[in-house]
């Protein structure tokens, strides 16, 4: 096997495909990536969960393929000189890299060693613009929940109806919910549970263009096909929550809020909450405005910011990371924040009135005892 390829090229390869090796293994060929050489480069990366396989122009003298520690791997390329690499294999599988004056010679095992990723057969295909599909996962990803006592919820919802997507993550405390209309989509209406460390790295991968990622839903497994790589995962089977009784049908108080200034209020109050010193944080919501407030043994926090609305006085504690994580993920920068009492869920959805996205929140007891 022999074949030589711009460094850059080779470094962006196996550098996509190793998002999928695993660490530490007892199966050393996982810790590895599968190169081969035809038609072009081909790099796989697979931890028998998910897996990303990534193709790269190159010039190909001998076809062939090896199976390389994924970590050294990388750091040989990376600190090479930006200059042509060769690779070259030869029947023992040692592997040789040429790069301007350096030499590397390291050990591979042989690509048969290395297992075949899963086969999508098609039953189903989605078409989704490659940056609405990185919002849409950056906007939800954060309420996957990573319970594995609930391992349905350890992913994320797709639901596809009337060329409409609604993708939908829950772990207990929070929902986050995205709805995107779709051009055109061949998929039916269907639904289908997408782990979450999957669609974190399709969240990496991904960029902000409006290029085509292909969606291919098959029996067992998922593809997700983007450019010149496809990163395949298994499907999350089980029931998952039925969301849209969860929601609140009727709220008592809609109030409207500049999502960044109460971001900043919430850091703010949060700067005396840690780790070991947890509090939640009270927020008392009058007419046009919001009281946000803390204690803890570190001392005591208060903040306001202005608000279009009477709250009536209604005061609700919330986990203050969870507000902070809900806030920044929030595609909008005015929002409107529905509640019926300080017990019942908080729920924040866009101020024009659309179903583009909704984020609900459980609040937390909070004690009459902290000199409020």
């Amino acid at each position: 096997m022999k074949f030589s390829c711009e460094k850059a090229v080779l470094l962006a390869g196996i550098t996509t495909a190793s998002r999928t090796v695993a660490s530490k293994s007892t199966i050393p060929v996982l810790e590895g990536l599968l190169l081969d050489a035809e038609d072009g480069l081909t790099i796989s990366g697979y931890n028998l969960k998910t897996g990303i396989r990534t193709r790269c122009e190159a010039d190909v003298s001998n076809a062939g393929s090896v199976v390389i520690n994924a970590r050294l791997f990388i750091d040989i390329v990376r600190k090479m000189s930006d200059d042509v690499i060769t690779v070259t294999v030869n029947k023992n599988y040692m592997v040789k890299l040429v790069c301007g004056l350096s030499t590397f010679e390291i050990m591979g095992t042989s690509g048969e060693d290395f297992p075949e990723l899963p086969d999508v057969v098609q039953e189903n295909t989605l078409s989704v613009p490659e940056n609405k599909l990185k919002s849409i996962i950056s906007d939800t990803i954060f309420a996957v929940s990573d319970n594995e006592s609930k391992p349905i919820h350890t992913g994320s919802l797709f639901e596809v109806e009337d060329n409409v997507l609604t993708v939908v993550s829950v772990d207990g405390y929070r929902l986050a919910l995205r709805r995107e209309t779709l051009d055109n989509t061949d998929m039916e209406n269907v639904s289908f549970v997408v782990p979450g460390a999957a669609l974190a790295e399709v969240e990496k991968i991904a960029l902000d263009r409006e290029e085509t990622v292909k969606i291919t839903l098959g029996a067992r497994h998922i593809m997700f096909s983007l450019d010149n790589t496809d990163l395949i995962s298994r499907r999350l089977e089980g029931e998952f929550l039925d969301y849209k009784k969860s929601i609140p049908s009727i709220n008592k108080y809609a109030i409207t809020a500049d999502r960044r200034t109460l971001i900043d209020c919430v850091e703010r109050v949060s700067l005396i909450i840690n780790e070991k010193m947890k509090s939640p944080i009270r927020c008392i919501f009058s007419k046009n405005m919001m009281r946000i407030h803390t204690v803890t043994a570190l001392g005591r926090a208060n903040d306001e910011c202005t608000i279009e609305g009477d709250g009536e006085g209604l005061e609700i504690g919330f986990n203050n990371r969870y507000m902070l994580e809900t806030l920044r993920a929030t595609p909008s920068d005015s929002i409107r924040i529905l509640l019926n009492s300080g017990v019942s869920p908080c729920v924040v959805v866009p101020t024009d009135d659309s179903d583009s996205f909704l984020y609900m929140i459980l609040p937390v007891r909070i004690r009459t005892d902290d000199g409020v």
